[in-house]
């Protein structure tokens, strides 16, 4: 059974009404991103950093998966399919897709500040005040920028299995994230779908300028005639 790996990033949920912040000059949803998404930023004004992510988990609860999700989550059906998303949000389990691995982290998961392993899932509101059984703050579980990014070794190893690629709704530009298409086996066929391609098609990188839900719909036409 060929093995699809997917990389998928904010532009397949901006189609379900989820903001994007690398589209709005580093301000996400009115905030620098510096001030929310930061280490430094978590330090010096926590109640803020809260309730930041308490509007975006609050958001969360009223989209849904749209089509996208949706046609990749159908795929399992005939293929093995991997999915590495740099989306925090829920989109792609609720569609039904099996195998997701998180790179940035979850909305709906959080952890102590003082042992990283200790998560758990939270879907409400999260406080000041809200303590992990040590005693100490829990915070979102979400990869800030300036942290480590524990599931890359994970990714990079599903890569190198890979019998097909598709990138869809990332530019892939945020690093490390971006390096993980050099990863798959030489001469493995990509399929790069974005309404603003950033590469060009290359012998085994085929390009389509399409919107996610529009453009996995061809790819897998493609797949399946391959």
């Amino acid at each position: 059974m060929k093995h699809i790996v997917v990389l998928s990033g904010a532009g397949i949920s901006a189609e379900s009404g989820i903001k994007t912040f690398r589209d709005a000059n580093g301000l996400w949803e009115g905030h620098d991103v510096m001030e929310v998404a930061t280490p430094e930023g978590f330090a010096e004004n926590p109640e803020l950093v809260l309730n930041f992510y308490n509007q975006r988990r609050a958001q969360l609860h009223e989209v849904e998966p749209n089509k996208a999700h949706k046609a990749l989550a159908n795929l399992e059906k005939e293929y093995k399919v991997s999915i590495i998303t740099q989306n925090v949000d829920d989109l792609h389990e609720r569609a039904g897709s099996q195998d997701v691995t998180h790179l940035h982290g979850e909305l709906l998961k959080i952890r102590s500040t003082f042992d990283e392993t200790d998560i758990k899932t939270w879907t409400t509101d999260l406080n000041i005040g809200d303590l992990c059984k040590k005693g100490y703050q829990l915070r979102p579980h979400i990869v800030w920028f300036g942290e480590d990014v524990p599931m890359l070794d994970k990714a990079i190893k599903i890569c190198e299995t890979a019998d097909v690629l598709i990138i869809i709704g990332t530019s892939m530009q945020v690093y490390p994230a971006a390096g993980l298409m050099h990863y798959v086996p030489q001469h493995t066929p990509t399929y790069f779908i974005d309404p603003k391609p950033n590469m060009a098609s290359t012998k085994n990188i085929t390009i389509i300028a399409e919107p996610a839900t529009v453009g996995i719909l061809k790819v897998m036409d493609m797949i399946r005639s391959s």
